[in-house]
């Protein structure tokens, strides 16, 4: 039986419809195919255009054979809001980081009164993962000009967590944007990994 080498770096991208989830692990993706690594990647859309949930698992080894991360396997959940990282915290390993935007989008469901919406978020991560990094992304991006900045603000901080080169990082950022947004986008990546 095939098995994978036990070095396999997993990542799952949470957040809701229109965060730029998928583009955030397309570019993790790419950077470790860069970087000599074999890659998979999953993601489940959801109700995306209605702001639902939105997740992508990445896996990166020598060799990779399932792209799909079990509960409990993650080493680092990058997620673009507070609820949905509360959500998807069980699939920590127990060494586990969380990297999380401190934005909070409240779902429709709790406007209809059907849901509620959970007050004590950051201090539920604080106090269930001994490695997070809450990052108020949102307003670094508005800062730079541009609030759709946050997926490269949150990917400038797992950078500094994953055995990827920050040149293949920036290569990979500049091809994906739009001319235009290329310097931009770096300057955030940048603050991103200089944050603390």
């Amino acid at each position: 039986m095939n098995r994978e080498t036990n070095n396999t770096t997993n990542v799952l991208v949470v957040g809701t419809g229109g965060q730029g989830v998928i583009t955030a692990s397309e570019i993790m993706s790419d950077v470790a195919m860069l970087s000599g690594f074999d890659t998979k990647k999953s993601e489940i859309h959801g109700m995306s255009q209605r702001g639902g949930v939105v997740t992508s698992h990445v896996r990166y080894s020598e060799k990779v054979y399932s792209p799909t991360i079990m509960e409990g396997e993650a080493d680092i959940l990058l997620s673009f809001e507070l609820a949905e990282t509360v959500r998807w915290m069980h699939y920590l390993k127990p060494d586990g980081h969380v990297i999380t935007s401190l934005q909070r989008i409240i779902p429709p469901a709790v406007y209809a009164g059907m849901g509620s919406y959970p007050d004590n978020a950051e201090m539920v991560i604080r106090q269930g993962v001994s490695h997070s990094i809450l990052v108020d992304a949102l307003l670094m991006a508005e800062d730079l000009g541009n609030p759709r900045l946050v997926n490269t603000i949150l990917l400038g901080v797992a950078s500094t967590l994953l055995d990827l080169p920050v040149d293949g990082w920036e290569s990979v950022i500049a091809d994906r944007v739009p001319p235009k947004f290329k310097e931009l986008n770096l300057v955030a990546f940048d603050r991103g990994r200089n944050f603390n």
